[in-house]
């Protein structure tokens, strides 16, 4: 009885996790609602900026944009709105790393950090969306749960494949394929210093256990595009495997055959 009040618990927990992420999810959509409202305000009048959009120079740019009386407070109150959006993210965000060190995600949050892609927020978002890894028999069975899975248009003794069914939790597919295009870039095996820095205090079978996976899901991306896959299809791939080492990090099914068996 007290398992169970305790496992109710914690699922409360999770729940309230998420939808306070999910909050600061529809500020950061709120945000860039503004920006594009900023920048068609701008275009609008025959202002273009032609370097990185959304930096510091940016911001002094559009502050310096000569207008009518009337104009100038239209983007006054357009960029007030930006600057306030972009402190309460800020907020949230620090709010969701004081969270991560919680006892109960700590240990989690740090092991799904040791792969490329994931930071603190997408691994915090996987872990109480997600809940209970275990309830997935298979890496695969997660995958098809996140719609990472091909889809099937089959007939009789046809077998058709399709592209990913997309039935799953939209919110953690977007985030999965958002962490592979980590994968799209630099060299095979090589270990920057920001994720030596996340993947120090893990174990030492965790931290191998990423390594082959990066190794692997870096070279399968490399291959694919060499091969003439789209780009987009190769990421694609690369999240539906990210998905399978995860569920084995997180069921502690983290020896690399196991693994590969999982995708099956």
């Amino acid at each position: 009885m007290g398992d169970i009040i305790l496992f109710i618990a914690l699922r409360g927990e999770d729940d309230s996790v998420k939808e306070y992420i999910r909050m600061r999810d529809d500020h950061k959509l709120a945000l860039k609602k503004i920006k594009q409202q900023i920048g068609a305000f701008c275009l609008r009048h025959g202002y273009h900026y032609e370097g990185t959009k959304w930096t510091l120079k940016h911001a002094a740019w559009l502050k310096k944009l000569e207008f009518p009386a009337l104009y100038r407070e239209v983007l006054n109150e357009y960029m007030a709105s930006y600057d306030e959006l972009t402190a309460k993210i800020q907020r949230f965000d620090r709010r969701i790393v004081e969270i991560s060190v919680q006892e109960e995600y700590q240990r989690k949050v740090k092991q799904l950090c040791c792969f490329l892609g994931i930071k603190t927020y997408t691994a915090l978002l996987l872990i109480v969306e997600t809940g209970d890894f275990n309830r997935f028999a298979k890496g695969n069975i997660y995958a098809s749960f996140l719609g990472l899975a091909p889809g099937e248009n089959s007939s009789g003794t046809h077998v058709g494949r399709t592209g990913l069914s997309k039935a799953g939790n939209s919110h953690l597919r977007l985030l999965l394929v958002e962490a592979a295009e980590g994968f799209c870039k630099g060299a095979v095996g090589h270990k920057s210093k920001e994720l030596r820095s996340l993947q120090s205090g893990n174990g030492a079978e965790v931290i191998a256990y990423a390594d082959k996976a990066n190794t692997r899901l870096r070279s399968k991306y490399y291959r694919m595009i060499r091969h003439g896959k789209k780009r987009n299809v190769a990421v694609a791939a690369v999240a539906r495997e990210l998905a399978c080492f995860i569920w084995g990090t997180m069921t502690r099914n983290i020896d690399l055959k196991a693994a590969q068996n999982s995708f099956l």
